[in-house]
């Protein structure tokens, strides 16, 4: 039987994970932020991967699925103020940046990707905390479910926001349409609230915007007659929606709270010392 988990050195290092029974394959690349690279599912690549990009390591990455952690979006000055001091914090924070840890989950049915607490992270986040992904293929969809511990013995909240930046495969970003969203949103690029129709219908332009829906999400691709349903759940179960054209992508994420919330209150997170919360969202091929 072919091993589930094996390392790879093409397109590109990365390690393999193919599903026992579909034979839905990830990529993912643990050193790089613990990302996943691709996922097919039932013989098509979802996720939108600009390779060419992430070759050059100086660059952010376009493509896949980053993670954000410990704030989604980005804070005055990078600062964020908590009774011991002040952390420093670069927009989405720094899990995307950091190498992880990557296992097979025991039943085989996905991986496990886990980032800890270093002497680097606690210079600028003075909280000792665990982060466990469970990234499993199910048919037809990609299941996430996340833990989030705080493992400080004592001291005050640890405050965070957790969310996923996916980018999708379209084929023609004039032909791509978003059901379930919100009637409101807030436009990120004036910081401003907005028209949801609006924005969508500006796609092409490009987009940057939060809304807050009440149910699942859909992204229609009409030219490759898909749809693709972001299933999430309170707190991680605002969506932001984020376009770069010409790139053939859109990036449909599920955030905890909206930028700034660890200093506006507005959907802040927060765990005492020795306690954790799970987080978990799926996105499902219809």
């Amino acid at each position: 039987m072919a091993m589930t988990l094996r390392q790879l050195s093409t397109p590109y290092p990365h390690w393999e994970y193919v599903h026992p029974q579909s034979g839905d394959r990830l990529r993912v690349v643990p050193e790089r932020g613990g990302i996943v690279t691709e996922w097919l599912c039932n013989g098509r690549e979802i996720l939108y991967f600009d390779q060419l990009r992430y070759a050059d390591p100086a660059q952010s990455i376009r493509g896949g699925i980053p993670v954000l952690f410990p704030i989604c979006g980005n804070l005055p000055g990078d600062r964020l103020p908590l009774k011991s001091g002040e952390a420093t914090l670069k927009q989405h924070g720094f899990a995307r940046g950091l190498p992880w840890q990557l296992e097979l989950l025991d039943d085989q049915s996905g991986v496990r990707l886990r980032l800890t607490d270093t002497d680097e992270t606690l210079a600028h986040y003075p909280f000792r905390f665990r982060l466990e992904m469970a990234v499993r293929p199910v048919s037809g969809a990609l299941e996430i479910a996340t833990t989030i511990a705080n493992l400080n013995e004592g001291g005050e909240l640890m405050p965070f926001s957790f969310g996923l930046h996916p980018y999708f495969n379209v084929m023609d970003l004039s032909r791509t349409s978003i059901e379930g969203l919100a009637p409101q949103c807030l436009n990120h690029l004036v910081m401003a609230e907005a028209e949801t129709g609006d924005q969508l219908s500006r796609l092409p332009e490009g987009v940057d915007f939060l809304t807050r829906p009440a149910g699942p999400v859909t992204l229609v691709d009409e030219a490759a007659g898909t749809r693709l349903q972001l299933q999430h759940q309170a707190p991680m179960d605002l969506t932001v929606v984020w376009t770069e054209p010409p790139r053939p992508m859109v990036c449909l994420e599920p955030w905890t709270g909206p930028r700034q919330s660890l200093i506006s209150g507005d959907g802040k997170l927060e765990l005492a010392a020795g306690e954790s919360m799970q987080l978990s969202c799926r996105y499902a091929l219809g």
